[in-house]
Formats: structure tokens, C-alpha cells, sequence
């Protein structure tokens, strides 16, 4: 095709005055669009450092009153910024309920702690359904399930039964009793304390419910210099009364909203998928397409956190093994390897495309 050129664009030979015009408009059309996305483009790195000084602010609070453990703490703010359910696995009394209690009041959200223990029972979370005399029906009195942060401290020390009652609401946010559903309120971070199964009393949590919780981490001891930091400095419930919200719910779901919009490239999502169809070749189960969409939220606020508006492998990689390593933990066909390992070894065998 021939082209000629007029000022300030190009158009084929031989086009007439009217086509020409029609295209010089559609032109200009598409500039100001572009330029209009431009103008969108520029105020998004404004934006984008807003979220991550936010994001920041609140890790760091946390991170003064558990000292020692800043990529743990960052692990459970992505899980909470990317909607899911927080499982932490370790000994009594490093830091556990601490950090579920910082989290909240860091947030200015509604916080409740249950002790799960043998004779639990489902309505002793849920609600219970009590006869009101002056109205002559039963009324349904809301459990401590109903509120925006859940502590369920030693999940498993509680009865399948029990652990069961939690499907619903995690999964779907809401609970459903004497045939009356109810919504949970938002935002909803359900965070559980999960002891070694070789304990005495433990009943170990079935492959269901590992697969709710989006995350799990370890705190462990702190290091030298942060345990004596610790010891010297202030009670640390003292220091949680002293917490202030950074920011509140309200600007959380913003966030969390935020998050799912974070751009994911077809290589990256390759790189994701290869990820999960090695786990299944060599698992007997491998991970699920569940499994597969936690980690891309997970990588996605990992990848806000850091103040970027695309997730990188790197990010998969700095959440892959609290992602799956839960997922991968059982009908391991090799003896002395665990989830974690598991997990480590595919993130390292991998190959990035």
C-alpha cells in the first residue's frame, strides 16, 4: 500500500477528504484517551505510595511489639491484606495470641479470643437460639464468632465436630443456624493457633480445613539481641493497650480490594501454573486450584506491600512456602520430608520462564 504523509498524520493514498477526516478524529480520540490513561498512570505512583506508607506504618507497629520476627509479621499482613485465614503453628508462649491481639488493635477492629479445648461444642462458637418468653419464639444470640478478628486459640485441641463448624464461615463468610443464614461481619480474619501434633490432647486438622487457611507460619524464639530487647523493655501487654489504629476498617477493604487489581503477566501466571502442575506429579494429591489461588492473592499483596503494581516470581517465592507447605504436608510418598521442605524443593526446582 502506498502512504503519504500530511501533518500530523499518515493516511493511505487515494483515501478521500471525508475518510480522512473520520480517521483524524478516531486519531484524536485514541490521543486523548491515551493521554487520559497517561494522566491515570501518573497519579497511580501517588497512590500506590500512599497504600505502601500505610501498609508500612502498620507492619512496623506490629513489629515493635514482636520484635525479632519482622518476616513473619510481614507474612501475616499479606494473608490478612489478601483476604484469607491465618494458621500459626509453634510452642506456647512465643508470641502467638500477641500478635493475633496487635493485628486487631492495630486496625481499631472488633477482636475475640476462643479457647478451643475437647468439650467444645459447635454452638459455643456459632450462637445458640434461646427461647424469649415475653415474645414467645426463640431468638438467635450471636457467638463470639461474629466479630472482625477471631482468635481460636489451640484449634487443634478441639474435636473434629467442632473444627468443622469453622468450614462455612471461613470459606464463605457467613454461618448458617436452625436453618437461618447469617453474615459475619467485614472485614473477617479468622487467625488460629495450632500446637504440634506430637502434644499430648491434639487432634490433628483434616486436609479441609488446612486448605481454608490461606497462610501458615511459624513465630519461633527470637534471636539473642530481640529476646533481650524483650526482656529489658516493656511488658508486652502493656504495650498493646498503648497500640493506636493506623488505620481503620474502612481503608482495609480499600486495600483489600486493591489487591486483586494487582497485574499478573501470562508468563507469571505460567510460572504459577507450573508450580502447581509439579506439585501434583510429584505429590500423590499435589495442590489444589484453591491452593493455586491463594498463592496468586497472596503474591499479589506481597507485591503491594513492596509497593509495585505487578507481581514478580519473586513474590510467589516469598509466600510460596507458607502457601503450600500446609497443603503438602500430607500423603508425603518420601519418609523424613515434610510440607516444608516439600515446598522449598519445588520453589528451587522450578525453573523461573
Amino acid at each position: 500500500m502506498i502512504w503519504f504523509y500530511q501533518n500530523p498524520l499518515i493516511f493511505p493514498w487515494g483515501m478521500d477528504e471525508k475518510a480522512a477526516q473520520d480517521l483524524l478524529h478516531e486519531r484524536s480520540f485514541i490521543g486523548r484517551s491515551m493521554h487520559s490513561t497517561l494522566l491515570a498512570n501518573e497519579r497511580d505512583p501517588e497512590i500506590r505510595f500512599d497504600t505502601k506508607k500505610q501498609i508500612a506504618a502498620f507492619t512496623s507497629q506490629i513489629c515493635e511489639v514482636i520484635v525479632g520476627k519482622a518476616e513473619a509479621v510481614k507474612l501475616a499482613v499479606a494473608c490478612l491484606l489478601a483476604r484469607g485465614h491465618l494458621l500459626i503453628e509453634d510452642i506456647p508462649g512465643v508470641g502467638k495470641t500477641t500478635l493475633s491481639q496487635a493485628l486487631a488493635r492495630s486496625l481499631g477492629l472488633v477482636f475475640q479470643r476462643i479457647q478451643f479445648t475437647s468439650d467444645l461444642l459447635p454452638a459455643d462458637i456459632l450462637g445458640n437460639s434461646i427461647f424469649d418468653r415475653n415474645e414467645q419464639r426463640f431468638v438467635f444470640h450471636q457467638g463470639p464468632l461474629f466479630s472482625q478478628v477471631v482468635l481460636i486459640d489451640e484449634v487443634n485441641r478441639a474435636t473434629a465436630k467442632t473444627q468443622s463448624a469453622l468450614l462455612e464461615a471461613m470459606e464463605e463468610h457467613q454461618i448458617s443456624a436452625d436453618g437461618v443464614t447469617y453474615e459475619l461481619p467485614q472485614p473477617f480474619f479468622v487467625i488460629a493457633t495450632q500446637n504440634p501434633q506430637y502434644q499430648v490432647g491434639t487432634f490433628p486438622l483434616p486436609e479441609s480445613q488446612l486448605d481454608r487457611f490461606l497462610m501458615r507460619i511459624e513465630l519461633g524464639v527470637p534471636d539473642r539481641a530481640s529476646e533481650r530487647a524483650m526482656l529489658l523493655g516493656m511488658d508486652r501487654r502493656e504495650m498493646l493497650k498503648e497500640l493506636n489504629p493506623v488505620f481503620g476498617a474502612g481503608t482495609l477493604l480499600e486495600i483489600q480490594a486493591k489487591v486483586r487489581t494487582i497485574h499478573t503477566s501470562s508468563a507469571l501466571l505460567d510460572y504459577l501454573q507450573d508450580l502447581l502442575e509439579a506439585s501434583r506429579q510429584r505429590h500423590r494429591t499435589g495442590l489444589s486450584p484453591r491452593a493455586g489461588l491463594a498463592l496468586l492473592h497472596a503474591s499479589q499483596a506481597w507485591a503491594m506491600m513492596n509497593g509495585r503494581d505487578m507481581v514478580l516470581p519473586e513474590d510467589i517465592q516469598a509466600v510460596g512456602t507458607a502457601v503450600m507447605a500446609h497443603r503438602l504436608g500430607h500423603d508425603i510418598e518420601q519418609s523424613g520430608e515434610s510440607g516444608r521442605t516439600f515446598a522449598d524443593t519445588l520453589l528451587k526446582s522450578v525453573p523461573v520462564p
